[in-house]
């Protein structure tokens, strides 16, 4: 990163955002307007749902693809939308498989609505996202959605197949992170760029900028797993070893043939758990093998490779703000 750069704070990313604050601010309301339903649980869901904050960086990063391609005029909101929907829906299937109680530090939905219902609203946001993006005349942007939310699908099955697989290797792990986070990320850019008509060239190049963020974007996530405060996280650190899920910096202290380390991960694998002390020597372990520096490494990989892919398009502000923002999701802590 360029030492003379803005520091990658989220004060920062607002700033730069600031142009799209009036169109984020319509995605909240599509959002609120379309959870209405003559179902009032359904309605009650979402608002507690949509009141639990979230980063929005997929709507934010549609809105300003289309910016950057020349399109300012309301079909945008509503795409972002959609995504926003999508991107929900996944969210509360997933708390659903992993058992997550928590979710942005307050009760998962379906801890507070149980399993049943959940999977359901989790449908709901689904259909719902497709029924809105109907409302714009193009086949396209269906077949470009629909494509994204079956891989996110495929990645989340694919995911359970490997479920406590302690001996996944990384492209195995890099594939269900390119279908569950980078795909939604990627069509989020490309349908900015559709809407402002980009060429061809321009359309990849958004396609690509999304999925490198999107790869990074989950890349430090898991990492957080390993390096966060559980208090501003809003939600347990440790949770994907216990819940069997091999990530990057695990699967790279494996690879290093530690007898130690490899009976210290079956261990917590197998009893879904581990005890302060265990949880400490792991993370102690990760830190020597320079396997945390080595899923860092991998994320900012992606994020100079979302960077590059911007170099299709003339110089702007929105591009700066499209820039910057793979800096910040290399620096967040939440």
């Amino acid at each position: 990163m360029n030492p003379a750069a803005p520091k990658p704070t989220y004060a920062t990313l607002a700033q730069m955002f600031e142009p799209i604050r009036d169109d984020l601010q319509e995605v909240e309301h599509e959002f609120a307007r379309h959870i209405q339903s003559q179902v009032p649980l359904i309605p009650t869901m979402g608002e507690y749902i949509q009141s639990g904050g979230g980063k929005r960086i997929r709507p934010a990063v549609l809105l300003m693809a289309a910016r950057m391609s020349g399109y300012r005029g309301p079909h945008a909101p509503l795409y972002a939308s959609v995504v926003e929907f999508v991107h929900t829906a996944t969210l509360v299937h997933d708390d659903i498989i992993d058992a997550s109680e928590l979710r942005r530090g307050r009760q998962a939905v379906h801890s507070r609505w149980g399993n049943d219902v959940t999977v359901l609203l989790g449908d709901f946001l689904y259909i719902k996202s497709m029924s809105m993006a109907l409302t714009h005349d193009s086949l396209d942007y269906i077949k470009l959605l629909c494509d994204v939310t079956l891989r996110m699908i495929e990645g989340e099955i694919y995911q359970l197949t490997k479920n406590g697989v302690v001996d996944l290797t990384e492209e195995e792990h890099l594939d269900i992170i390119r279908r569950k986070t980078a795909y939604l990320f990627a069509g989020s850019a490309k349908i900015g760029g559709m809407l402002g008509d980009a060429s061809r060239e321009k359309l990849d190049a958004l396609w690509d900028y999304g999925f490198n963020i999107g790869m990074a974007f989950q890349l430090v996530d898991d990492l957080l797993d390993y390096t966060g405060d559980e208090v501003v996280l809003g939600k347990p650190v440790g949770g994907d070893l216990r819940e069997g899920k091999m990530t990057l910096a695990v699967i790279h202290l494996l690879s290093r043939g530690d007898a130690a380390a490899s009976a210290l991960i079956h261990r917590i694998v197998e009893r879904r758990d581990a005890t302060i002390d265990e949880w400490r020597e792991l993370r102690a372990m990760l830190v020597q093998s320079r396997s945390i520096e080595h899923a860092y490494r991998a994320a900012t990989n992606y994020v100079e490779a979302a960077k590059k892919a911007l170099a299709a398009f003339s110089p702007s502000a929105e591009r700066d703000a499209l820039a910057f923002l793979p800096d910040y999701v290399l620096s967040r802590d939440r």
